[in-house]
C-alpha cells in the first residue's frame, strides 16, 4: 500500500486520552509542531507557522502513550500521515491526523528513563479501573513491590535503582 510515511517533531498540545476498543484500545492527543527559521537580519532564530495533527496510535502503543506522555512535552511522532475532509456547520474543513506507528520523547530537549512493560502486567488504567487492592504504584518505581502492610514510600530499592549504580557522564571538552 503506498501510504505516506511522516515523522514530526513538536509538543504535546492536549492531554492523552485513551479509551479501550474492541480491537485493544486507542489514544488520541493533538500535537504542535512549529517551524523554525533562520532569521538572518535579526541574527536568531524565529518561529513560524505552528501546524497541529491528531495523533492516534492503537493498542499498547497507545496504551503506553497514556501512561508515559504529558501536555507540553517534547515528541517525535513517526506514522501514517491521513488528510480528511468534513462538512461541519455548512463549511468544508481538512483535518489531519497521523496514525503513530512510533513515538518517543525528544532526546535534544531533555532526558528520559525507559521501562519496559512486563508481559501480563495490567495496563495502568486496567488497575486503576479495576480498583485493585493494595496502593496504586508510582509507575515510574523501578523498586520492589512493597509487602503486606507496607507503604510505598518505605519499600527498599532495588539495586538497579540506587544511587550507586546511577553512571553520570561529563561531556568531553
Amino acid at each position: 500500500m503506498n501510504d505516506t510515511m511522516v515523522t514530526l517533531v513538536g509538543n504535546v498540545a492536549t492531554g492523552v486520552e485513551y479509551r479501550d476498543t474492541a480491537t485493544g484500545g486507542v489514544a488520541r492527543f493533538r500535537f504542535a509542531v512549529t517551524a523554525r527559521r533562520w532569521d538572518r537580519e535579526r541574527g536568531t532564530w524565529a518561529d513560524g507557522h505552528t501546524s497541529f495533527y491528531t495523533v492516534f496510535a492503537w493498542r499498547t502503543l497507545g496504551a503506553n502513550l497514556a501512561a508515559s506522555v504529558s501536555v507540553g512535552e517534547p515528541l517525535v511522532v513517526h506514522g501514517r500521515l491521513k488528510v480528511r475532509e468534513e462538512e461541519r456547520d455548512g463549511q468544508r474543513k481538512t483535518f489531519v491526523d497521523i496514525d503513530a506507528l512510533a513515538v518517543g520523547h525528544d532526546l535534544t530537549r531533555g532526558t528520559a528513563a525507559f521501562r519496559r512493560v512486563a508481559k501480563g502486567e495490567p495496563r495502568l488504567t486496567e488497575r486503576q479501573e479495576s480498583g485493585a487492592a493494595g496502593p496504586v504504584r508510582d509507575p515510574w518505581d523501578t523498586g520492589p513491590a512493597p509487602a503486606a502492610g507496607e507503604s510505598a514510600a518505605s519499600a527498599p530499592l532495588s539495586p538497579s535503582a540506587t544511587e550507586e549504580s546511577v553512571q553520570v557522564l561529563k561531556p568531553v571538552p
